[in-house]
């Protein structure tokens, strides 16, 4: 097994293969969609955008499942994708007699690449879960939707295009896991998942193939950590007084 609450700089095929069998609690990962764009001439803003998906345009090798099937006690799993991946995904899960939901993340300020197409202001995200899995969580946290702008801030800081948001990443913890539970994310890109895990008090691992994303999500781990810790200890000195 791995060293916990770290993430490794590889491919998540080779890294998953070391961990041990049922010994992750809950999955969640934003793998490379399957998107219908093609490179733009003109730079702009939005256009520069499209273009950074290119590499990324032609989803990923769904074996991927196959693995982290084996490495989930019991299968548990949160799946950002496109459109065009949602019914290969439920198909996949559905076969495996779980439980699913789509959940959708709606952005209020989409890019203007519409085309002959609606705007591109929703992402999805299929839930899957083994029967005998609980769903935690409370009101606030159980929606089956997020709205917000597009992560602009969160993108220009860490030099992501797809980087999702913390708060609804959080929401998948808080109702899937529990403190102390370990969460994989071999997909880990700029690191939301694992700064989500270190926020709701979970272990996490992480892979990440890109070495620029990998030192962004360890630079991101580790502010992370030290913000935990400088809580603690302004808890713990206001306690003795």
């Amino acid at each position: 097994m791995l060293e916990i609450n770290k993430i490794y700089n590889m491919d998540c095929m080779e890294g998953i293969k070391l961990l041990d069998d049922k010994s992750i609690d809950l999955v969640i990962i934003d793998p490379p969609y399957k998107l219908n764009i093609s490179k733009v001439k003109h730079t702009t803003t939005f256009n520069n955008y499209a273009n950074d998906l290119l590499d990324l345009k032609d989803g990923f090798d769904l074996r991927v499942l196959d693995l982290l099937v084996q490495k989930m006690k019991k299968i548990n799993i949160y799946i950002y994708c496109s459109k065009r991946q949602v019914k290969e995904l439920l198909e996949y899960f559905m076969n495996k007699d779980c439980n699913y939901e789509i959940l959708t993340w709606h952005k209020m300020n989409p890019s203007p690449l519409i085309n002959n197409n609606y705007l591109p202001d929703t992402e999805y995200v299929v839930f899957a879960r083994e029967k005998g899995v609980r769903i935690n969580g409370s009101y606030h946290t159980k929606r089956k939707y997020y709205i917000s702008g597009t992560n602009q801030t969160d993108k220009k800081k860490y030099k992501h295009p797809t980087i999702k948001p913390l708060a609804f990443i959080e929401n998948h913890i808080i109702n899937s896991s529990n403190e102390g539970d370990l969460i994989l994310d071999c997909f880990a890109g700029s690191g939301t998942t694992l700064v989500g895990a270190i926020n709701q008090n979970r272990n996490f691992i992480g892979f990440e193939i890109n070495k620029e994303y990998y030192e962004i999500a360890q630079a991101r781990i580790n502010e992370a950590i030290n913000s935990k810790r400088q809580v603690s200890a302004s808890e713990e000195t206001r306690n003795k007084l």
